[in-house]
């Protein structure tokens, strides 16, 4: 091989390595988007992120867990609920129901337990506390959501928009360049 055509070869290579790990970045950044924002809001649910130990081993600080809403009558034992300390209070924990019972007005209420905790939780939970029931967890990705506040987050979907698009003209510039090429190699031959 001559040296002109090992040096094609070599770039040829690295185009595709490159080709192939932006759109590895670009599927694991869209699906981490799908996950964790698109899926929860289409359906109706919550994203929020565990950080505390008390759910481990199943629900490790960091885990991303989606919540939908349920009648608090279809919540049974051993349903994983996230639920405000106190009413109207944003703060919010996601424990296991250990028990449901009445209170002495009759209301349903829920006692509570993280799967690492030693004893249930001390007070039971009202259906208003409720704001939903386990749909799905995924680990780790609640981390990427707590690193950053709204304005980074806009920040990056800007930035992502916008290596997309450098990459787009980066793509359609190559291949021109490659008709090019192509055309003055029919035409020289």
């Amino acid at each position: 091989m001559t040296t002109p055509t090992i040096e094609r070869t070599h770039r040829t290579v690295l185009r595709r390595s490159g080709q192939v790990f932006a759109w590895v970045v670009i599927l694991v950044a869209t699906s981490a988007v799908a996950v964790g924002v698109l899926i929860p809001r289409i359906a109706g649910a919550t994203p929020y992120t565990i950080l505390t130990g008390s759910m481990e081993p199943n629900l490790p600080p960091g885990t991303l867990v989606v919540v939908k809403p349920k009648p608090a009558e279809d919540i049974g034992i051993g349903s994983v609920i996230t639920y405000q300390l106190r009413s109207g209070d944003p703060t919010v924990v996601t424990h296991r129901v250990t028990s449901v019972g009445h209170g002495s007005d009759g209301e349903l209420s829920f006692i509570t337990k993280g799967d690492a905790n030693a004893a249930e939780d001390l007070e039971p939970v009202r259906p208003v506390q409720v704001k939903g029931v386990l749909w799905y967890s995924v680990p780790k990705l609640g981390w990427l959501g707590n690193t950053i506040d709204q304005d980074q987050r806009d920040a990056a979907v800007y930035l992502v928009v916008g290596g997309l698009g450098l990459y787009a003209a980066w793509m359609f510039g190559g291949a021109l360049r490659e008709r090019r090429g192509l055309r003055r190699a029919r035409r020289d031959s």
